[in-house]
């Protein structure tokens, strides 16, 4: 786990600069096994979103730079994607960045009855907690208890 760790932070600071040159940012690094086959996959954002073209110049960007640094071993697919209207929010950052935005938190167990609540996201607590207004009123999540905190967008 700790070799997949460098591998992402290797990878992003090779991918940050070049994306900001192309007027985006790294939203997040995956580098996962799916399968039989491992994904590195890069995942940018912008002001006004980030669509497939972005996806292509940043791709073909940074292909040449990851084949010179070498920062992985074995064979692997390299994917440059959008986080979509839907996204994991793994960092303080995303979760700054997503203050607003309807969200959807789900614990490791339950809280009143529910593993999942639903709501508008609010600045963290003073101590890092998940923060959501909902219809009422607003709910509190130690972050170690959150399994997943993603925003959510009704069809």
């Amino acid at each position: 786990m700790a070799k997949n760790t460098s591998v992402v932070e290797e990878v992003r600071a090779l991918a940050e600069p070049i994306a900001e040159e192309l007027g985006c940012w790294v939203w997040d690094v995956e580098y996962v096994k799916e399968g039989a086959r491992r994904v590195l996959r890069i995942t940018i954002d912008s002001e006004e979103g980030v669509g497939i073209d972005d996806c292509e110049k940043l791709h073909r960007a940074i292909d040449p730079i990851l084949d010179e640094a070498d920062p992985i071993e074995e064979q692997y697919y390299l994917e440059v994607s959008s986080p979509g209207i839907e996204r994991d929010l793994k960092t303080e950052e995303h979760i700054v960045a997503c203050e607003g935005w309807d969200v959807e938190v789900r614990l490791y167990a339950p809280l009143k009855g529910s593993k999942t609540y639903r709501g508008v996201l609010l600045p963290l607590g003073e101590q890092g907690e998940v923060r959501i207004e909902t219809p009422t009123g607003v709910m509190e999540f130690q972050r170690n208890a959150v399994a997943k905190l993603m925003t959510y967008f009704e069809f």
